[in-house]
């Protein structure tokens, strides 16, 4: 794949790094990556997605873009409001990045579509705001065996991980799924939604961007991505925090 002089020069802080170069940048344009939620963490994952290069970005939304939805989804403007958030931000990256695809999923994950959908990108990355399609991505991504990296966020905190479940780590144990860190969803009501508890904006946008790091990384190759770790996030205290977790022994494996 051969990239044009504006390519080059767009790129060109990406090029200079011995752990990208021109293979890695390739390797981005030929990347698939589906982002779940176009909101708070998918705004700004979107945006350093199509800014890194990559290829081809699906989105999956079926929201419409709202007043109250621009103190943090920083990926649609106010001439937005009332559109499909998935359109705007085919928009967005369009204008930020017209070497990336955009493909609109104006549609809920759901039982009945989840695989097709999944199953036709590398990556996926989970910004969703509700424990059903959580544990609906997380438990088909692992039986497709697609890379997930999830993240979620409340008031002033959040979190991250990312889930290989179908490898071994470096002694030969099976790497956790999503739900040897959280078995089973809350009940519901427990946990107060962003409309009721509230958020700080900024706080999307770190977790959002620690999200596209650890994408780009999964599509190079590089670096360590947090399997079988779950960093925490205090924005109050601006304190970062890293804990292990490991595979549940099942029946067959005890």
């Amino acid at each position: 794949m051969a990239f044009s002089a504006d390519e080059i020069e767009r790129y060109s802080r990406h090029l200079l790094l011995a752990e990208v170069g021109g293979p890695g940048q390739q390797k981005l344009a030929a990347a698939r990556v589906l982002v779940l939620g176009a909101g708070g963490l998918g705004a700004p994952l979107i945006q350093y997605l199509a800014a890194a290069g990559v290829g081809t970005i699906g989105v999956v939304d079926d929201d419409r873009v709202a007043l109250s939805n621009l103190q943090r989804q920083v990926i649609h403007d106010t001439a937005a409001v009332g559109a499909l958030k998935v359109e705007s931000a085919r928009a967005a990256v369009h204008r930020l990045n017209p070497h990336v695809a955009v493909e609109a999923h104006a549609l809920r994950l759901t039982a009945e579509n989840a695989d097709a959908l999944l199953a036709a990108y590398d990556v996926v990355a989970d910004g969703t705001d509700n424990f059903e399609t959580r544990y609906l991505a997380a438990d088909r991504c692992a039986a497709l065996e697609r890379p997930l990296v999830t993240a979620a966020v409340g008031r002033f905190d959040g979190s991250l991980t990312t889930l290989l479940p179908w490898t071994v780590d470096a002694e030969g144990a099976q790497n956790p799924s999503y739900r040897d860190l959280f078995p089973a969803p809350p009940p519901p009501g427990l946990v107060p939604s962003c409309a009721e508890a509230g958020i700080l904006g900024a706080l999307t946008g770190i977790l959002g961007s620690l999200q596209a790091a650890e994408v780009l990384k999964l599509v190079l190759g590089i670096g360590e991505p947090l399997v079988g770790r779950l960093l925490l996030v205090d924005a109050l205290s601006m304190r970062f925090e890293t804990i292990r977790y490991r595979r549940k022994a099942r029946p067959a494996e005890s």
